[in-house]
């Protein structure tokens, strides 16, 4: 293991960071995300040097950390702000941190090579106040990977870029750090980094890590009601459960009805052994829903009629909001479909979804938000 943090505490103040437990290979993009104040930032000082722990040990290539300088563990961090020197140029910033490491000349190439992969090459005489906030990321992302580090930390380092300037440069680091091999762990409060870049991602809250895993595996099967919520599921149901076998569990909602779920990841774990009418959490994403204005025979084993409380337009997606005996469901849909259905509030309406999209939580676990 590369990156090792074991039952690792830090308080500062009011806050606390509790016994986190973090995983990462050599090479592997890891993204954090989380809601604001969650620690995310903290725990990246913490691993740099800038916090010491309370408890827990940081391994890194096999070797404890945490009575080693900021400046000798060998890690890079890069900001939202970009921390670049206002008295230098492009050239001298990227050379500012290697000169300590290698010679002029080793410096030099490196710059050339760096700066071209960057697409920064053009620039490379320029004063720094006269750079795009695209170009200043640039000139630190490279000062950063120029002196070769075991492992880059990124903290929300696209946030202040317009979305166009964004997507330029994740589909640059994504073939760079591929390229150098570099390990990341990347803070962030945009899903598309996740999509575009993430090997797995961790989700915070109040200093506590409440899921590290493969992005398929965190945004199909949350581990409790807050992860879940907060990586878009929006339907978060809590039941009782009737009878399980190999291929299926039956769960009945507060308001009588019956969902079936075939979420095989549960059913064949060995700890899931509840008892008649003990209580599950459910969770369905939205775009797994699916609207039609009569039953129909299909697949899905769960068909339910409601009506429409609320229809949200956002961006080419129309989110519905459906209830059903007290009950509301959430289904996410295009505004074509939306049309031809002829959608409207207060209208009758039928929602079906496999049984294999019915997740069970790994544990009733209710997580406030």
């Amino acid at each position: 293991m590369y990156l090792e943090i074991k039952n690792l505490s830090v308080k500062l103040g009011e806050f606390h960071l509790k016994d986190i437990n973090l995983k990462i290979n050599e090479g592997e993009y890891v993204v954090l995300i989380g809601p604001t104040g969650s620690g995310k930032s903290v725990l990246l000082e913490t691993i740099i040097g800038f916090y010491s722990s309370e408890e827990g040990i940081i391994k890194l290539n096999g070797n404890i950390i945490n009575e080693i300088p900021p400046e000798d563990r060998g890690i890079g961090i890069v900001y939202q702000g970009n921390v670049l020197f206002p008295n230098m140029d492009v050239y001298e910033n990227i050379a500012y941190g290697a000169k300590k490491k290698f010679s002029d000349e080793e410096i030099d190439e490196k710059i050339k090579k760096i700066a071209k992969k960057m697409k920064i090459e053009h620039i490379i005489n320029r004063d720094i106040n006269t750079l795009s906030g695209g170009e200043a990321q640039r000139t630190s992302l490279a000062r950063t990977l120029i002196v070769e580090p075991k492992i880059i930390l990124m903290d929300e380092p696209f946030s202040a870029l317009d979305i166009s300037t964004q997507e330029k440069l994740t589909s640059m680091i994504k073939v760079i750090v591929k390229e150098y091999k570099t390990t990341v762990l990347h803070v962030t409060h945009n899903f598309n980094d996740i999509w575009n870049l993430a090997e797995k991602v961790g989700v915070m809250k109040d200093g506590e890590i409440h899921q590290l895993d493969s992005v398929s595996e965190v945004f199909s099967k949350p581990k409790n009601n807050f992860v879940a919520d907060f990586v878009g599921v929006k339907n978060i149901f809590e039941g009782c459960f009737i009878e399980k076998d190999l291929e299926k569990m039956i769960v009945q909602l507060k308001n009588g009805s019956i969902i079936t779920s075939s979420d095989i990841g549960c059913l064949n774990r060995n700890e899931i052994n509840l008892k008649e009418a003990e209580n599950v959490l459910m969770a369905i994403r939205p775009e797994n829903i699916i609207f039609s204005n009569e039953k129909f025979e299909s697949s899905a084993k769960n068909q339910l009629k409601g009506k429409i409380t609320e229809i949200l337009e956002s961006g080419p997606t129309i989110l519905v909001s459906v209830d059903i005996d007290g009950v509301i469901f959430k289904g996410l849909l295009t505004k074509s479909s939306k049309e031809y259905l002829e959608l409207k509030e207060n209208k009758d309406v039928y929602i079906s979804f496999k049984s294999l999209n019915v997740k069970i939580l790994d544990s009733y676990n209710s997580v406030e938000h």
